[in-house]
């Protein structure tokens, strides 16, 4: 694990370039002819979103194992991981509000897919509390990952709601529609990069609290002996 916080630092640089590079291509990218410059707000929405499913996704796989494998690398990564989904979820439901008040004349609706990102940020806290409010290290990573199997069962619900369901929420920017991209021409480009800046940037803060994580938890020890030696 230490080669990869070795490499975080030029994953940093790596994402800051090729994030300037997207904000430069979502600055000049036209304006929709029915959104305006609200369109611009879905540069943010979008990749917020995918990020917020990915790390969630990526989270259950490190629960499923550390439960195997008892790997302390795997409980870092869940523990690291659910602030950074968090925040990413959190992004999604604010731009999408934002988004919302011009476009649908509201800043919410019990909508299936913005109730099920609600719940996505709900598991994400719920994590994080379950995490913080274990005293034992052991029976906290345990009781993480368990609730963070369970919780998947949402990841589903969200990516398919516009598709099970007749909601209020537009039909997937890309990846997902079986009549191509709703978002398409010089307003993909844009959409694209941003995506995979936020994708590098998701990878380079995980890393980032996995390595704080790690740092934090050997001191714990070494005071932990300290105190026994004394």
């Amino acid at each position: 694990m230490m080669r990869i916080f070795a490499m975080n630092r030029w994953l940093g640089w790596l994402c800051l370039a090729l994030l300037s590079f997207a904000l430069w291509l979502v600055v000049n990218a036209p304006m929709d002819y029915q959104q305006g410059n609200s369109v611009r707000i879905l540069y943010i929405h979008v990749p917020s979103a995918k990020m917020a499913l990915g790390i969630y996704l990526a989270l259950t796989l490190f629960s499923i194992w550390y439960l195997w494998k008892k790997s302390e690398t795997a409980d870092i990564l869940v523990e690291a991981s659910a602030p950074v989904g968090a925040a990413f979820a959190a992004v999604t439901l604010a731009s999408g509000s934002i988004w919302g008040k011009p476009m649908w004349g509201t800043w919410w609706v019990w909508d299936a897919r913005l109730t099920s990102m609600l719940v996505l940020l709900i598991l994400y806290m719920g994590l994080i509390a379950v995490r913080n409010g274990l005293d034992d290290p052991t029976k906290a990573a345990r009781a993480t990952a368990i609730l963070a199997i369970m919780g998947a069962v949402d990841l589903p619900i969200i990516h398919f709601s516009v598709v099970w369901w007749r909601t209020l929420h537009q039909p997937p920017s890309f990846g997902q529609s079986t009549a191509g991209p709703a978002i398409s021409g010089p307003l993909l480009p844009p959409l694209l990069w941003m995506s995979l800046a936020f994708l590098l940037l998701g990878a380079y803060m995980v890393l980032l609290k996995a390595r704080e994580i790690q740092g934090r938890r050997t001191l714990e020890r070494i005071e932990t002996e300290r105190n026994i030696h004394v």
